[in-house]
């Protein structure tokens, strides 16, 4: 018979109004018909090309350019990413694509 666990359950509870919270948030601040200020619409600029920065960093931080690969799995599978969403502009597919390619570079080619 399980046992309730009252702090994995206070975990939750906690985890979900924390979420709710975020969730709800915006509305309450930014709703009512008032305009959008300025400083949250240059984030929205800014922001989506900071971020892929920052991912493209973090993918490739640990490439050894002088490593027996010379780091070509990475670099193919990140151009094939550029490529396919220049070609197709569907992140997903790009994103899906270019992760697959990596593993089959990386487990079967070279190995």
């Amino acid at each position: 018979m399980p046992v309730f666990d009252a702090h994995a359950a206070a975990l939750v509870a906690v985890i979900a109004a924390v979420t709710a919270l975020l969730r709800f948030l915006p509305f309450a601040v930014f709703g009512g018909g008032r305009p959008t200020p300025r400083f949250v619409l240059y984030l929205a600029q800014v922001l989506p090309c900071a971020i892929m920065a920052m991912l493209v960093v973090y993918c490739l931080r640990g490439a050894d350019v002088l490593g027996p690969t010379h780091a070509l799995p990475e670099l193919l599978a990140g151009g094939a990413v550029v490529a396919l969403q220049w070609r197709c502009k569907n992140t997903l597919l790009s994103i899906a694509a270019g992760t697959a390619l990596y593993m089959v570079l990386v487990q079967a080619v070279f190995v």
